[in-house]
């Protein structure tokens, strides 16, 4: 189970495809350094069939947390590294985020997942994603990766 989990993660790690969004935007200067973060976090972590990407994110106040997605043996339990990130912002208290961004091993910027497209949404609808695009990576909103995204009754 561990190694087809694995290698779902290593297709994530294989995106080259561009995200076909109607708002990409280049990236802002202070986009290059949460690059250079997540890169470093999962150069500095990844461990062969435990860590494959990093991600880091950048709140409106100006704080990074950078993480690893964590595998396990049983493939449902593994999480996301974006989801990481999101949660140490949690645990923080600071939740807004601005930008974030998820690389593999490689160091190439890879999409956000759907269950982590929904996360970063629910927690900072109005944050921006670093994904992959014809020219090289590029900032779309999170809102443009959720098409008719479900809202809660109420909310």
């Amino acid at each position: 189970m561990k190694t087809a989990h694995a290698s779902s993660h290593a297709r994530r790690g294989c995106v080259t495809a561009s995200l076909q969004s109607p708002m990409p935007q280049s990236l802002e200067p202070g986009d290059q350094a949460l690059l250079t973060e997540a890169r470093a976090i999962i150069g500095l972590r990844q461990r062969q069939d435990w860590h494959h990407i990093g991600a880091a994110l950048r709140t409106r106040s100006g704080r990074v947390f950078a993480a690893v997605h964590l595998e396990a043996y049983v493939g449902r339990v593994a999480i996301c590294a974006e989801a990481i990130a999101v949660g140490m912002g949690a645990a923080a208290g600071d939740t807004d985020i601005e930008v974030i961004v998820a690389v593999n091993r490689a160091g190439k910027v890879v999409a956000p997942c759907g269950i982590c497209r929904e996360l970063i949404s629910d927690y900072a609808p109005n944050a921006h994603v670093i994904v992959p695009g014809v020219e090289g990576p590029e900032r779309v909103p999170v809102t443009a990766l959720l098409p008719n995204k479900y809202v809660r009754p109420g909310t």
